[in-house]
């Protein structure tokens, strides 16, 4: 090899970082402009990473994501889509057209009958949207919402149901939603995860939500979303216990990371470098967590507005942290709330559930309206699938409803959404989506498409494919973008 083409060889950011004379330098660049360090590869251990969009596919309208992830499949019949039909028929076989061949869970072969919608609905805010009245802090935020009203996807239990709607398949070991956000535009936050996840349950049946409903699948795993504790430390061991400080951690640390960073010259291993990188960002969230914890700077009529107690471990709470974490740069906050699956009793349930999270859901689209947030904030409103027209046997207040698939509704806002519009539509009965209808690949790929990536583009070659959270679908819903 010519002595230059060796030289060049060894000018590698590897090389220069071993340099005694350029990590100070670096180190001081870095706290001047952190994004300095952001063009690191996907397998490298740099705690920044700009993602592989950068700089991104389209013009972003939205720079973040909540996902109210209501789980449990809340009922677009007692919610967003009014049908009168169905309320003449209520209590009057379903008509067999619309279920012979079907794939209904827990209804083969039982007497069934159509339910009228529980609740009222009334027309809201200047766009005239149908809102009912189990959610009447909704109805403020009638022309800052779209309503998808025409929503569909294939899997009708709940387990299948949350992987199709959080990974895009029904198979499982695939990447999360919020792990291809996170892998292809990085995050704004040094010191919190880009991807965090919040739980919280009320109603019936909360049925269990599995962490790789947030897993990196074969991502780096530094792309896995983080889990959020709703009661005490969010993370646990975040606090140094007695006799540890934080120099004596730095030190630890430093030591750890240039064990793994030889071992890794030796075998050349991602899950080493993601370790490395996850040891620094646990360190930097020794202060940022307690900060973002620290409720203290919140007035009261804050609370008042989400309905809330400081760290109470709701969805009202937790909504109020999914703000405190937008604000600090996370790309991606999911809210699970629990509790939706109302195969009786539907009134009753829905009463608690809709109580829960009317009022929050509505607080935080308003918040981060009045504090300039919401338009470059996506935030999305919805479950695994919705609740079917009919249901089993006699008509009375204690029935309730089961999974449908074929129809159902969400609503989007924020980050270039065009609010005060309704996509789509089911029909007379609530149970096809027969009007634009809008699969669950359409709302990852306009989603994606207002963070400023194509869906088509954003790909990951594994076991000798380019995979993507869309797969081989997907279309974007122009109508509703601003």
């Amino acid at each position: 090899m010519h002595p230059m083409d060796e030289h060049q060889l060894q000018q590698t950011r590897r090389t220069f970082l071993r340099s005694g004379a350029g990590v100070g330098s670096i180190a001081l660049a870095t706290l001047l402009n952190p994004s300095l360090l952001r063009a690191g590869s996907a397998d490298s251990g740099e705690s920044a990473w700009g993602g592989v969009a950068n700089p991104p596919h389209l013009l972003p309208k939205a720079k973040r994501v909540i996902f109210l992830y209501m789980s449990g499949g809340p009922s677009h019949l007692e919610t967003f889509d009014y049908k009168p039909m169905l309320q003449k028929y209520s209590g009057k076989p379903m008509p067999e057209s619309y279920t012979k061949g079907e794939p209904i869970a827990q209804l083969q072969g039982q007497d069934l009958r159509c339910l009228g919608p529980m609740a009222k609905f009334k027309r809201y805010g200047q766009s005239g949207q149908m809102i009912s009245d189990f959610l009447p802090h909704h109805h403020r935020i009638a022309d800052d919402i779209a309503i998808i009203r025409s929503m569909h996807t294939e899997q009708i239990n709940h387990d299948p149901a949350h992987t199709v709607m959080n990974t895009g398949v029904a198979i499982s070991g695939r990447p999360s939603w919020g792990s291809w956000v996170l892998y292809g535009l990085g995050s704004e936050s040094q010191n919190l995860p880009g991807f965090v996840v919040l739980s919280s349950h009320s109603g019936r049946s909360p049925q269990p939500i599995s962490t790789r409903m947030w897993h990196s699948g074969f991502l780096p795993g530094r792309f896995q979303g983080v889990k959020f504790q709703s009661h005490g430390d969010p993370i646990h061991y975040v606090s140094n216990p007695p006799g540890v400080t934080q120099q004596g951690q730095r030190r630890l640390l430093d030591t750890v990371g240039a064990l793994n960073r030889a071992r890794d010259e030796q075998v050349d291993s991602q899950a080493l470098r993601t370790r490395i990188s996850q040891y620094e960002l646990a360190f930097r969230m020794q202060s940022s967590v307690p900060d973002l914890m620290d409720l203290s700077d919140e007035p009261s009529h804050v609370f008042d507005m989400y309905g809330c107690q400081p760290g109470d471990g709701t969805f009202a709470s937790n909504c109020l942290l999914a703000r405190r974490l937008s604000e600090r740069g996370v790309r991606f906050v999911q809210l699970y709330h629990r509790g939706w699956d109302h195969h009786n009793n539907i009134k009753g349930y829905m009463d608690v559930s809709a109580r829960s999270t009317d009022q929050p859901a509505a607080a935080l689209v308003a918040d981060l309206k009045q504090r300039g947030l919401l338009d470059e904030t996506l935030v999305i409103w919805g479950g695994e699938f919705g609740r079917t027209p009919m249901a089993q046997g006699a008509i009375n207040d204690r029935v309730g409803r089961d999974h449908h698939i074929r129809g159902f509704s969400m609503w989007m806002a924020g980050g270039g959404i065009r609010g005060g519009v309704t996509h789509g539509s089911t029909d007379e009965m609530g149970y096809d989506a027969i009007e634009k209808p809008t699969h669950v690949h359409d709302l990852h790929a306009t989603a994606m498409h207002l963070m400023g990536i194509n869906h088509k583009r954003l790909t990951y070659r594994y076991q000798g494919r380019d995979f993507r959270l869309t797969d081989v679908f997907g279309k974007v819903a122009h109508e509703i973008i601003a």
